[in-house]
């Protein structure tokens, strides 16, 4: 069986487009077979992106397990001075990320690289955003969340989004263990919309 956290070229492809409104504007992606959320757009990415797009985030920021590029691209297309790079382990769904980076046209302003957590990310960033792959595990995803803090400028942020019943509150004491502070931006629907932030030395 294949999983959307996992690398499977061979998986047979269907691609559909989805789209998303949002901040005034009306974004086209393609999904397809084997990437998360190809169906429709997750809840939890519309809820934490109704959180992130009006802090108009700006530098250099990093969606790590981006899929197809909702959420890193949406932030792009919002925020004009940011520049973002998406990473994901899937390579299907870098190739998806890439078209839809084309698509809306970002390609300038956006890189799509295929990388295992952070292996090939060239930080520092000025925010990190997690839709974390909790069917992956929490080795993964707490070394998401672990990771963030040496690929953060000092005053950069971690942002994530988790539903309380896959774990919502123990990763925030994890990522309060790691960075010192930890603050709850957002709960709706079940979702937790988290900031931890790294702060100077």
């Amino acid at each position: 069986m294949s999983h959307y956290f996992q690398d499977d070229p061979t998986l047979a492809s269907k691609e559909r487009r989805l789209s998303l409104d949002i901040d005034d504007k009306h974004l086209e992606f393609l999904a397809d077979n084997g990437v998360f959320s190809k169906d429709k757009i997750d809840e939890g990415t519309t809820i934490f992106l109704k959180v992130l797009v009006p802090l108009r985030l700006s530098g250099k920021i990093l969606d790590l397990g981006c899929g197809y590029g909702p959420i890193g691209l949406t932030i792009a297309m919002t925020s004009p001075h940011a520049r973002v790079d998406l990473a994901d382990i899937n390579s299907r769904a870098v190739a998806l990320c890439e078209k839809n980076a084309q698509n809306l046209g970002l390609s300038q302003r956006v890189t799509c690289l295929q990388s295992d957590i952070y292996e090939k990310i060239e930080g520092p960033y000025d925010s990190i955003v997690v839709n974390p792959p909790i069917r992956a595990g929490k080795i993964v995803t707490y070394a998401m969340y672990e990771g963030a803090k040496q690929n953060l400028i000092d005053g950069g942020s971690l942002f994530i989004v988790i539903r309380k019943a896959q774990g919502a509150e123990s990763a925030a004491k994890y990522i309060e263990s790691i960075f010192g502070n930890i603050t709850l931006l957002k709960r709706h629907k079940g979702y937790h919309i988290y900031q931890a932030k790294k702060m100077d030395k």
